[in-house]
This record gives structure tokens, C-alpha cells and sequence, in this order.
């Protein structure tokens, strides 16, 4: 599958392709058409904390080819991959390394969120890494957890910057709301906390409901759209990505490349099937 020519043609609409100079490639296009990016190498849960320095050296060359191109994008991490299964205090020192890059380019390292059993260690990173250097990181947060509201409230507070999205990763009933209805009314609602109170926060969604209320509410509370920004996945949604560009709002693009390709498609169909459809109906729009 990986080698494939087919799987390939397939996945280029997603992936930017599996070398650095491909998402570079990919970034700087982008950048012609005013959109921002955060290049994410493929892989996580890495196997030993070698494999994760390799990671971290391998996010040192993103920062630097970034760097190199004069664009102000950022990079995505995962905290698996940067080997949060083995030690806490290595992976906090891994990213470390990347964030005082990042801090030294005027950049931000986004680190991602996984599924909630690694909640607490990740918050505590990036809580670690903002007091040290402050705008140089962004948290995540999954709208369909319980606690997100209590997180963003922390957050906030503290002035992280946030990062909102829904949650893709298989979730217990306690854990997690179980209905989209539910999880896309809690979405809106910790949505407005960041909008109000919140520092630089990014808009993850490409449901049009979403950035239709998030457009309306800025709209009625003046909020100028330098405040926040729009975040989607690269080849998700390039209609509305397009228009929101139009409007003059701020739109960042989550671009993957990497040979892990694979297990990252696998990974997220297999957390939620529903994605099949997802990807489905987006492979049909412009």
C-alpha cells in the first residue's frame, strides 16, 4: 500500500507527500495563496526513546528548512511520537528542543492531543514549555471530552493558546460525549469561551455549522479576525477554505508528509468509521 502508485494518487489529495521537501513544497504554495500551514511529520508511538529523538531530530530539520523558506508556518507534534510511552521528562525535553527553535524563528510548535489517557501528561508539557517560553506553543483540545471545558478555563487563564477540534480517537461513554449532537453543542460552546477569553485560539472544524456560528459570533461581539484563526486539513473542505481567505479571515492548514502515511489513515478510520465518509464525500468536492 505504501509503495503503491495507485495509494499514492490517492493520498496525495491528504498527504503532501512522504519527503520534507515535499510539505515544503506544499507550504510554500499555500503560502502564495495566503494560507498559513503547520507541517506534521507522519508517526506516533514511537518504540523506544531513540525512535523519538530521531523524531525530534527530524521536526529540528522542519524548523530549519521552514526557517530556510521564510514562511511563517509552524510544526504539529505528537507527544508519542516524541516518546511521552516511556518518559515524561524526555519527551518534555524533546519537544523543548523543538519550541526553543520554534521561539528563536518567531514560530510555534502545536502539540497535539491524543487520546485521553494521555491528557494529563500532555496538558503538564505544554503548562511546562509556555512558562518557559511563552507564545511559542499552542495546546489542543477535544471538544467531545468531559473535562475540555475545565482545560480551556485553565488554559485560558494561564494565556495558552488553544487549539479547538472535535476528538478522533475512540472514547468510553464516561469518558466522552457519545452523540454528535452533543459533542457539536459543547464544540460551539467552549468555542465561544476561547473566542471571549481566550489568547490567539484556532478554530479546528470544517463543518460548515461551525465556522458559520464562530463567523456570526465574531461578528456580533466585533471581534476582529486577527483575534483568531480558522484551522483544517489539507485537501479537507478547499471550497470553504477558499472563501474564508475571500472573507479575510486567518486559515491554517494542517499539511502531513511522511512515509507513515498508512498507519495514520488506518489509525483514524479505525478509531472512527464514520471518517470513511468523511474522507469519501471530501474526495468528490473541489
Amino acid at each position: 500500500m505504501e509503495n503503491s502508485s495507485l495509494s499514492r494518487k490517492f493520498t496525495s489529495r491528504f498527504i503532501a507527500g512522504q519527503k520534507l521537501e515535499e510539505g515544503i513544497q506544499v507550504m510554500t504554495k499555500l503560502r502564495r495563496e495566503n494560507i498559513d500551514t503547520s507541517l506534521d511529520f507522519l508517526g506516533e508511538n514511537v518504540t523506544s526513546l531513540d525512535e523519538a529523538a530521531a523524531s525530534r531530530d527530524s521536526y529540528l530539520k522542519v524548523l530549519a528548512a521552514i526557517r530556510a523558506a521564510g514562511v511563517p508556518a509552524t510544526v504539529s507534534v505528537k507527544p508519542t511520537q516524541l516518546g511521552l510511552d516511556f518518559s515524561v521528562d524526555a519527551c518534555r525535553n524533546n519537544i523543548a528542543q523543538l519550541v526553543e527553535q520554534a521561539a528563536a524563528m518567531n514560530s510555534r510548535v502545536e502539540i497535539d492531543m491524543e487520546s485521553s489517557e494521555y491528557t494529563d501528561r500532555t496538558l503538564d508539557i505544554v503548562c511546562a514549555l509556555f512558562e518557559r517560553f511563552h507564545g511559542s506553543v499552542r495546546a489542543v483540545i477535544q471538544a467531545y471530552l468531559y473535562r475540555s471545558e475545565a482545560d480551556i478555563r485553565r488554559l485560558n487563564a494561564l494565556t495558552v493558546p488553544v487549539r479547538l477540534c472535535k476528538g478522533a480517537y475512540r472514547e468510553l461513554a464516561d469518558v466522552a460525549f457519545p452523540a454528535k449532537n452533543e459533542v457539536d453543542a459543547n464544540y460551539v460552546k467552549l468555542m465561544k469561551l476561547l473566542l471571549d477569553e481566550g489568547a490567539d485560539p484556532a478554530i479546528a472544524s470544517h463543518d460548515e455549522n461551525i465556522v458559520r456560528a464562530a463567523r456570526l459570533y465574531t461578528r456580533d461581539r466585533k471581534i476582529p479576525s486577527t483575534r483568531f484563526e480558522f484551522q483544517m486539513l489539507y485537501g479537507i473542505r478547499r471550497d470553504l477554505q477558499r472563501q474564508l481567505i475571500a472573507d479575510g479571515f486567518r486559515v491554517r492548514l494542517y499539511v502531513p508528509y511522511g512515509d507513515a502515511w498508512y498507519p495514520y489513515f488506518m489509525r483514524r478510520l479505525a478509531e472512527r468509521p464514520a471518517n470513511v465518509l468523511f474522507i469519501a464525500r471530501n474526495l468528490l468536492r473541489s
